[in-house]
């Protein structure tokens, strides 16, 4: 199953997503993250926390929702937005109808303080996509009709995060 996680600017919550799923979910899954205005580099704060939790970086980069959406690229099978922004935008049409939903988590890009500060919010970001994956990753994907995947993927995206 190919999934594609989207966010706004594809430097940090949408690649800190990219890295876990392919590193919990390798057997099954296989993650890419995209934005709709990329900022044209992963942030070094996203980059730093991967490598200390040592999970996947190479390959890892900001780049633009369009490449997924052109002749050749993967079929993806989910899509994923984990800002608010890329939520209400319109997305491109991705050949085969992929489920969609929508897993908020607050930009730790934007977090302001000192640097630990900084690092706090990427870890806390981190810890909330893992949890997410981790439940994802739990369901019991051969059992499922297509609408009540749906509804569970749904579901994930409301779970309060600690």
């Amino acid at each position: 199953m190919n999934v594609l996680v989207l966010c706004t600017g594809n430097s940090a919550r949408s690649v800190l997503a990219e890295s876990l799923l392919n590193h919990l979910g390798s057997e099954r899954f296989r993650a890419y993250s995209a934005g709709s205005h990329p900022k044209g580099a992963v942030h070094p704060l996203a980059l730093e926390l991967l490598t200390r939790l040592d999970l996947p970086t190479v390959g890892l980069r900001s780049k633009s929702w369009d490449e997924f959406s052109r002749p050749g690229a993967p079929a993806i099978d989910l899509v994923i937005t984990v800002c608010d922004n890329a939520a209400g935008e319109t997305c491109p049409l991705w050949p085969g109808s992929p489920l969609k939903t929508h897993w908020g988590i607050d930009d730790p890009a934007a977090a302001e303080g000192s640097d630990d500060e900084k690092r706090a919010a990427f870890r806390l970001a981190h810890d909330r996509l893992e949890r997410r994956i981790q439940a994802f990753l739990a369901l019991p994907f051969e059992s499922l009709d297509r609408a009540t995947l749906q509804r569970k993927l749904d579901e994930i995206g409301r779970t309060r995060d600690a």
